[in-house]
């Protein structure tokens, strides 16, 4: 049975350095906030933003009836000497959703986004020249495969890779790169609709091509409207954000019914994370989580 989550990016929690983290909403809001508005499970989102002592962590999440899923580890991969201290944030996050309970949760793993300039100033827009060296790709993808391997071996917990804009896994090509270099035993995909189209492919196809690969969903929808005036102005992937390019469900172009539909057919059973990502201070959170979570009722889940 498909369950839906969201996660704190949808309140403007997001995984980066930003002088805007001040005016964060608490994590006791979000929490319930998302149980409010009809979901059943969270991620944890940025170290730090939700209680870091498993007791009081378990205590959080129990208390308002939602699972914790998984949770977002970014690792600048494509240099050697981030693994190391990638390994050891990996582990730590997992220990801290273990020890509270949550073993079935995923560690989300994506590359040091926004880290590298061309890649955030040209989000959306990626050149192949933009991209990595065969030298970097090997890298990257043991990297990866070595995080995936190493919390398995302590934990038992799986590990996915999100591919994300201004990140170097950004395009369809760079998803089967990624996939085709690494153990599909030890690292799944999880595919997030949204950065799937900003990034210029379609998820539908992605959800055809990977099925054996994807362990969790990110839904996210994507507006090409936002995105060409960010482009227009020569903005970043967080000039695009700010237009909004990541809108509510159902007012982009991501095909939300033919999605789901196939993966009815593919009978996963698995989490569906609702991830409409904002800054901090933008907008209504709560409201659109509501959107979000109605326009998800009419699709039948």
């Amino acid at each position: 049975m498909i369950k839906i989550a969201n996660a704190p990016c949808s309140w403007g929690a997001l995984e980066f350095d930003l002088e805007e983290k001040s005016e964060e909403i608490g994590f006791e809001q979000v929490l319930d906030e998302i149980k409010e508005t009809g979901y059943v499970g969270t991620e944890l989102g940025d170290w730090g933003f939700m209680p870091t002592a498993p007791e009081l962590l378990k205590s959080e999440i129990e208390k308002r009836n939602l699972d914790l899923l998984g949770a977002f580890v970014p690792v600048g991969l494509a240099d050697e000497s981030n693994h190391k201290s990638g390994i050891t944030a990996a582990l730590k996050v997992a220990e801290l959703m273990y020890k509270a309970g949550f073993k079935k949760a995923f560690i989300v793993l994506a590359d040091d986004n926004a880290a590298v300039p061309h890649r955030t100033k040209n989000a959306g827009r990626i050149q192949p020249s933009m991209g990595l060296s065969k030298k970097q790709w090997e890298t990257f993808a043991k990297g990866a495969e070595n995080i995936a391997k190493v919390v398995k071996e302590t934990f038992g917990m799986r590990t996915v890779f999100h591919h994300h804009c201004a990140g170097y896994v950004e395009t369809p090509k760079e998803v089967k790169k990624l996939l085709k270099l690494t153990d599909p035993k030890l690292l799944g995909l999880c595919l997030d609709m949204g950065h799937y189209a900003f990034g210029g492919g379609d998820p539908v196809e992605a959800l055809k091509l990977y099925e054996d690969r994807i362990w969790h969903i990110h839904f996210k929808d994507f507006d090409p409207n936002a995105a060409a005036l960010s482009k227009k102005s020569n903005g970043d992937y967080f000039d695009a954000i700010k237009r909004g390019v990541f809108c509510e469900l159902g007012k982009g172009v991501v095909n939300f019914k033919v999605i789901v539909d196939l993966l009815n057919k593919q009978n996963y059973d698995g989490w569906i994370v609702v991830e409409q990502d904002i800054l901090p201070g933008m907008g209504n959170p709560k409201g659109c989580a509501q959107a979000n979570r109605d326009y998800i009722k009419t699709l039948g889940l």
